[in-house]
């Protein structure tokens, strides 16, 4: 073991207590920097006061912010701290406008909580829900998006960098490329990508980027955040419920918006793990995401050859290019069940179902799938030991 990865397992108490923690997708492990900065401020809460404690760390909150722009090539004004991915994603939708007729254009591979507010807004709104061909390999084809683009009017492409159900890495690049040629706003849902995958958003064009903490970024859990563009800024794009941090109330019937990303936030969240946040993309940023995703690609690699040479396994993973999730359907048996078991011998995976992930599970013939996802933490040890337990069970 070489003495970055000693490091980094000895800075994760679970990992160096013995704990095979395989469920980075889920939820990673947090590094002992990113727990200390939850609990300073928490005890500081608890002596000073929440709202006195929030104004003595001012700079530090300033930080955290530009910390996470930093983690995306952007900067800190266009950071809006929310609950999680999904509400991100929610609050950049509803900053548009839609019509009967308006078409979003989308994959078949987004995330479930993406497809449903696509859905209710196709119910509410008279929205048209276009979902873009698949390469022959997996994932949205970009030459599919193009011609979708160019025979009818399109208000919003939104895709999912990084399916939860499976280790499709979609071409966002390609897609962006095509949103700016066409003109035509783009949402990218970078909940699992963030902290496995190196993010830079001038490369991506995207308006708009969802991300979480507590995925491959190793933050605290309940606490996410929104990339907002100049341009989305400029062009006034806000929530469809502004709040009072968001905005000021200027006169009786108007208001003014923030000039910055902050119009996407609510005055009350937990300042807490806002620097749990920001210590995560510091950590980050320290070990390199590249490093992070080369490492944690190496292992989900070994991961899928040792799977692929157990009778009764089969690995669901599709694509041109794939990231550090594993998936794998475990013989006849139900996934749940066997992240279950797993976890009684102290190996946390998770279990991804059909009605999750309907479209690529149903191509797929799977009703449900283990899902390994190693972290740059992890070592080729553990996944031996997750697959000899595996094989016990097939």
């Amino acid at each position: 073991m070489d003495a970055q990865l000693t490091r980094w397992r000895a800075e994760t108490p679970a990992a160096a207590a013995g704990l095979v923690h395989l469920n980075n997708a889920g939820a990673a492990l947090m590094p002992a920097p990113v727990l200390e900065a939850i609990e300073d401020h928490l005890r500081l809460e608890s002596r000073a006061g929440g709202y006195e404690a929030a104004e003595q760390v001012a700079p530090l909150i300033a930080d955290a912010y530009e910390d996470v722009g930093r983690l995306i090539g952007a900067g800190g004004r266009n950071v809006a701290v929310v609950e999680n991915a999904t509400a991100a994603f929610a609050l950049a939708l509803s900053a548009f406008d839609f019509a009967p007729g308006d078409a979003i254009l989308t994959t078949r591979n987004d995330y479930i909580s993406n497809q449903l507010m696509y859905l209710s807004l196709a119910r509410r709104q008279g929205v048209d829900v276009v979902r873009a061909e698949e390469a022959l390999e997996g994932g949205v084809d970009a030459q599919s998006v193009r011609e979708i683009l160019r025979r009818r009017p399109v208000k919003l492409v939104a895709v999912t960098w990084v399916p939860t159900n499976s280790g499709l890495v979609q071409p966002v690049t390609e897609v962006g490329d095509e949103c700016e040629a066409a003109g035509v706003a783009y949402l990218v849902d970078a909940c699992q990508a963030v902290g496995q995958i190196p993010i830079d958003v001038s490369r991506l064009r995207c308006d708009f980027l969802s991300a979480t903490a507590r995925k491959f970024l190793r933050g605290p859990r309940g606490i996410g955040f929104l990339y907002v563009s100049d341009r989305a800024l400029a062009d006034g794009r806000a929530p469809l419920y502004v709040d009072m941090r968001g905005a000021g109330w200027v006169a009786a019937d108007d208001y003014r918006l923030a000039g910055d990303a902050t119009r996407f936030e609510n005055w009350e969240f937990a300042y807490a793990l806002l620097l749990g946040l920001g210590e995560a993309a510091r950590y980050a940023l320290a070990v390199g995401v590249e490093e992070a995703g080369r490492r944690a690609l190496e292992l989900a690699a070994y991961t899928r050859e040792r799977l692929g040479a157990l009778d009764g396994m089969r690995v669901l993973d599709r694509g041109a290019r794939l990231c550090a999730i594993v998936t794998a359907q475990v013989g006849a048996l139900d996934a749940r069940e066997v992240v279950a078991e797993l976890r009684g011998w102290g190996i946390n995976t998770s279990a991804t179902t059909r009605d999750v992930a309907l479209l690529d599970m149903d191509a797929k013939g799977a009703s449900s799938a283990v899902r390994i996802s190693p972290h740059y933490y992890n070592t080729r040890q553990e996944i031996d030991i997750a697959v000899g337990a595996l094989r016990g069970l097939v």
